[in-house]
Parts: C-alpha cells; structure tokens; sequence
C-alpha cells in the first residue's frame, strides 16, 4: 500500500506544491491523478518514489518511509516511473541494452538478465526488437521501451507522469493496451494524465487543484460532475458531454461514462417515438 499522511512540500520555500494531501493507494489499484498545470500531480507522482521528499507528514511505500535514505533503493526498485518524454529515460543506443541497463545495475546474473529483457519486451509488445537502434523507434515504440526498462527491474508499482502526452494517437492506444494488461496482472498502476479517456478505464481517480486533493472516487463519481471539472478547467468525458446535452435538449437521457449504455439509452428513446 502507498500512503501520503498529510503532506505539504515547496520548491521555492514559499508556495506550497503539496498542501496536505493524505490518501491510499491500494496493491494491484489503478489510479488515476488529474489536475491543471501546476496543480501538483507530477509533484505527487514524484514522492511516491522518492524523488521527491517531504517537507511535512510522510509518504509510505509498504512499510518504507521515503523520508529514510537507507531505503530509497529499495523504493525506487518497488516504484518504477516512466516520464513523459521517452528521450530523457532512454540511455542506450540499442533496446535490448537499455531494456538491461536497470537490472543490470542491480547486479541481476547474466542468464537471468537475458530472460527479464526478453520477458519486458514480450510483455510491451516489442519482441524482436532487441537489435533496433533506439533512434529509430518512434515515439510510442520508444515509450514501450521505456516501460520494458521498468518492467525488467520487476517493480510491484508503475508510475506514469504524462506518459501519453507526447505520443500519437495510435502509439497512445497502444500504450494504454499495455497498462491495462499490467494491471491485470496485478501490478499498481498510478497515471497522471490529463486525458479524460485514460482516467475513465481507471479504478479511482483524483483530481488535484492548488496542490490539495479536491475531488477523489470511482470515474463513475467525479468525471460526470461536470460544472466541477469545468471550473478546474479540465474537459468532461465525450459521452458526459453528449448526455447532457441532450438534457439540454429536454431529452430524459442519464448522465453517463459509458458510450455503449449511451447508445442504449438513445436506441430506447428513439423507439419509444
């Protein structure tokens, strides 16, 4: 389990980034972290592997407090992260050897080291790729090396700051392919993002504002509550905003995430005319 107990960091010794956020993060959980720019989402995303420390309260990895130097190894081993741009986290010229270059400084043995690389690659959707040079990849490719690299260190948490912000549509579809398959497997997903699809497929989410934690639930609960998310200048989820505006219409139509009970509900409507 992750836990923030009342934290508040700064930068700048003046203007809080963090300001008493305190929340859990369940094993095998898939959050979602919202907010405008500034909002302190990356700012959380980096204390959860101790990039990042705080000034005040306690962030817990486990039973580990990211505030304890001896540990940060072991958290930042437990906590993997993936940065928006694939270019700042890539460190070699061919895959294969930057998919090796974590666990390879973990002192993994050579034969064990080999099947984790094939293994990362596998799992991404890049088997076959061992030879390629890492330049050549596009974006979404590179971004999937970048999460092989993570994986072959054998994290128990993911963390993903604006992972899909840089890439094309189709290398985000791909990317979100990816996520949903590790978190099925059981691994902790937290991915801050600012795509309403990304924070729709997720099992809670959290919309930060002014470095305070303003709205937290199911995407069900928070992504359909639409004055809300536009006064904290986030977009509403397409079907949020289709529905209502066919309640504007004057249409009885429920307020919903889900485009296919969407349809549904339109289908019904239209058959009852």
């Amino acid at each position: 389990m992750i836990e923030f107990q009342d934290v508040r960091f700064t930068y700048d010794g003046q203007r809080y980034a963090l300001n008493g956020v305190t929340t859990r993060i369940r094993p095998g959980e898939f959050v979602c972290v919202l907010g405008g720019n500034g909002s302190g989402k990356s700012t959380l995303a980096k204390h959860i592997n101790a990039l990042l420390v705080p000034d005040e309260g306690r962030v817990q990895v486990g039973q580990w407090d990211t505030a304890d130097e001896n540990l940060r190894y072991l958290i930042r081993s437990t906590a993997g992260m993936v940065f928006q741009n694939p270019d700042d986290q890539i460190v070699a010229t061919l895959v294969e050897n930057d998919v090796a270059f974590g666990p390879e400084n973990l002192r993994v043995p050579a034969d064990e080291l080999r099947i984790r690389v094939e293994e990362a690659l596998k799992t991404v959707g890049l088997s076959g790729f061992e030879r390629n040079e890492t330049n050549a990849l596009s974006g979404g490719q590179k971004q999937r090396v970048a999460i092989a690299g993570v994986l072959a260190m054998k994290p128990q948490v993911l963390i993903f700051d604006e992972a899909s912000a840089m890439i094309d549509p189709r290398g985000r579809t791909g990317l979100l392919r990816v996520i949903r398959q590790l978190n099925s497997q059981g691994l902790t997903i937290i991915m801050i993002t600012h795509f309403m699809d990304e924070a729709a497929l997720a099992d809670r989410v959290l919309v930060m504002d002014d470095g305070r934690i303003v709205a937290e639930g199911t995407p069900g609960e928070v992504l359909t509550r639409a004055q809300e998310l536009r006064r904290l200048h986030l977009d509403t989820p397409f079907p949020v905003t289709f529905s209502l505006a066919c309640q504007d219409a004057g249409l009885p139509i429920t307020t919903t995430l889900n485009t296919d009970a969407l349809e549904e509900e339109l289908c019904n409507l239209l058959l009852t005319r």
